[in-house]
């Protein structure tokens, strides 16, 4: 791409971004992939480019409806890439789209997972995928869509129709809440749970209601170790 494409397709998309073209240390914000797709915040964690064999965990966080948009800076204002800007050292690859408008589409993060494994060396079967209140139920619905693309899900502030639960039986799940979300009510996540608790898949799903706590339970969700240690911890038995 020549200096004018360049810079063309830099005004197109989000002020600051690069090409999504190969790994870059730290949180970047890289440019869609293709035009119409999403521009994305991309972590990469030390030691990445120091062996080009290991593969690595890669986790996809989806955010809510209040930072979608062309400024893909302010993705990192919740979840996961604001925990990794205090915290470089977390050991996977982070990668953070931004929705411009309306709600999230399976196709378009269909796509750019295609394209991340690509270009990263990512581990099939440590895929990881949560998001935060329009993002958490575009977590449930992309889960509900490929249960196999990934090894665990958390939904954090969400709801999804139960209607098809039992496709998520063996998917290790943790949902997350805040038992006063006027915004959201807790009641969407819980009967989710239950639904495909009753399925009696090879794996319990989990649910953490916070007590006292309103839409932002994305807060006190992402900051707890806990949930990141259990993200870590799960594997895809048969990865594709």
């Amino acid at each position: 791409m020549n200096k004018l494409l360049m810079a063309a397709a830099l005004f197109a998309t989000t002020a600051g971004a690069v090409e999504p073209a190969g790994p870059i240390v730290g949180q970047t914000p890289h440019i869609a992939y293709r035009t119409g797709d999403y521009a994305f915040q991309m972590f990469v964690p030390r030691g990445y480019t120091d062996d080009r064999r290991t593969r690595w965990p890669l986790m996809i966080f989806l955010h809510g409806s209040g930072e979608r948009g062309t400024d893909v800076s302010v993705v990192a204002k919740w979840g996961p890439p604001a925990v990794v800007a205090k915290h470089p050292g977390t050991p996977m690859l982070i990668a953070s789209p931004q929705l411009p408008e309306g709600d999230w589409d399976v196709a378009k993060l269909d796509r750019l997972l295609a394209d991340l494994r690509r270009t990263y060396r990512v581990d099939d079967a440590r895929i990881y995928l949560t998001g935060l209140s329009l993002g958490g139920m575009a977590t449930w619905r992309w889960a509900l869509a490929h249960p196999a693309l990934f090894a665990a899900i958390a939904p954090v502030a969400a709801k999804t129709p139960t209607d098809a639960a039992c496709t998520l039986k063996d998917l290790p799940i943790w949902a997350l809440h805040g038992d006063r979300d006027e915004a959201v009510p807790v009641r969407g996540d819980f009967e989710m749970v239950e639904a495909v608790r009753a399925c009696r898949g090879s794996v319990a799903p989990r649910l953490t209601v916070y007590p006292d706590t309103d839409h932002f339970s994305w807060v006190p969700a992402y900051d707890d170790p806990a949930l990141w240690r259990w993200i870590s911890e799960q594997r895809r038995v048969n990865s594709r």
